[in-house]
């Protein structure tokens, strides 16, 4: 079994075909969560993992879960990602780990190995976050770390309540959340920044997972004419978004190390070159791999918030919209992914993540580990999002041989 490798053309083809679903101008793809297109995107995966001869079963959140049964029943080696993608996503970001674990059930299908242990590929509902707060969702209600009543209430950016979505798209499954629960963990996902492809190596033994709060602040101002108002005078929410915005980078550089920070949403009501803003939304982005680190960004951006509204006269409310404290995988199995690599014969670093993903709901609750591939020019959500052939190749392979040595250990 050491010597089985993938076949890189026939899971290049399942990476385009799906590709088509939402495609974009470009080469990328939109397939917002709960869409029809994601329909379109689930109901093939599901159709692939069916001919494979798995077992689907699909949860109360939408999550689907293909089973190839072992030797032995018990929990399965599990491996997967996600489909959904952002409004400008690539072809790879999510979606190679699903079809990379179809890959490698129909390998050992070709070959005949029924592993001791079950296995199964599970692609997880709304990772990306983009059209339902928080990411994450579909692993964190599976892993007990989110609310189901809670994720199917929420409503999107465009009014619609998840559940109700997941109701017409025909994904609101009977099977009881955590239904399946796992031996372990694998994802494979392209690294979605510079570092693999600027230090030359070919896999990252992912070591864990960097912390998240995503916070949204409204700011209630007063409107008034942009000539006539005295700066002494105006309540502008317009400067305090983006005093807010300055603040997160300042804190970021002020800091160093891996705290980074990031303001991707700034709105202004009512939108007027010659009005000053009555009323402004903005997000902020705080991630770090320390937590009391990650905590500290938030208390210093908390006391800045507070200073604007007490010197600018505004009103200012905060919301969180997501916080992930910092994941660490087993080390067991970070070590498993680079002894793998070498024995395959390729470079590898020990890395942590700088991008959420479904893997660190699972490291609280069974041995997770994650293997990353290299991205061109560190670019992700995005339309020229690439990873070559023979890296994808070399990611699969890694990912194949981790699973066999877990599922018939």
């Amino acid at each position: 079994m050491s010597n089985l490798l993938i076949d890189i053309d026939r899971l290049l083809r399942r990476i385009r075909a799906l590709g088509e679903i939402g495609a974009l101008e470009g080469g990328g793809v939109c397939r917002l969560a709960l869409t029809d297109q994601d329909k379109a995107g689930r109901d093939r995966v599901v159709n692939w993992m069916r001919e494979l001869g798995l077992g689907v079963t699909i949860d109360r959140i939408g999550n689907v879960i293909g089973l190839r049964p072992g030797r032995e029943d018990g929990p399965p080696v599990m491996t997967g990602s996600h489909i959904d993608t952002v409004a400008t996503g690539g072809l790879y970001d999510g979606n190679l780990g699903v079809l990379a674990g179809l890959e490698v059930v129909e390998t050992l299908n070709d070959a005949g190995i029924t592993t001791r242990h079950p296995i199964a590929v599970g692609f997880f509902t709304n990772e990306e976050g983009a059209r339902f707060a928080p990411d994450m969702m579909g692993s964190g209600v599976h892993q007990g770390a989110l609310s189901l009543e809670d994720c199917l209430a929420t409503v999107g950016i465009d009014g619609a309540t998840l559940g109700d979505d997941l109701a017409r798209i025909g994904y609101a499954g009977e099977t009881p959340v955590g239904g399946i629960r796992a031996r372990a963990f694998f994802e494979l996902h392209v690294e979605q920044g510079p570092v693999l492809e600027e230090a030359g190596v070919d896999i990252g033994a992912v070591t864990g997972v960097q912390g998240i709060s995503w916070t949204q602040y409204t700011i209630a101002g007063t409107s008034n004419h942009a000539g006539t108002t005295p700066m002494r005078l105006r309540h502008d929410a317009g400067y305090v978004a983006a005093a807010i915005a300055t603040e997160a980078r300042h804190i970021a550089r002020d800091m160093g190390g891996d705290q980074v920070a990031t303001s991707g949403v700034i709105d202004l009501e009512p939108n007027l070159i010659n009005v000053i803003a009555r009323s402004a939304k903005v997000t902020v982005d705080l991630r770090n791999t320390d937590e009391y680190r990650l905590q500290e960004a938030e208390r210093r951006m908390a006391n800045h918030v507070a200073s604007l509204a007490q010197n600018e006269g505004v009103e200012i409310t905060a919301k969180t919209l997501a916080r992930f404290a910092p994941v660490e995988f087993d080390d067991e199995m970070v070590t498993l992914v680079a002894a793998t690599a070498e024995t395959l014969g390729h470079s590898h670093r020990r890395m942590p993540s700088g991008a959420g993903h479904d893997a660190q709901m699972f490291a609280p609750n069974c041995p997770t580990g994650m293997i990353f591939v290299p991205s061109k020019d560190g670019i992700s959500h995005n339309v020229r999002e690439y990873t070559a052939p023979a890296e994808i190749h070399a990611g699969a392979n890694v990912l194949l041989q981790v699973m066999l040595s877990v599922a018939e250990s």
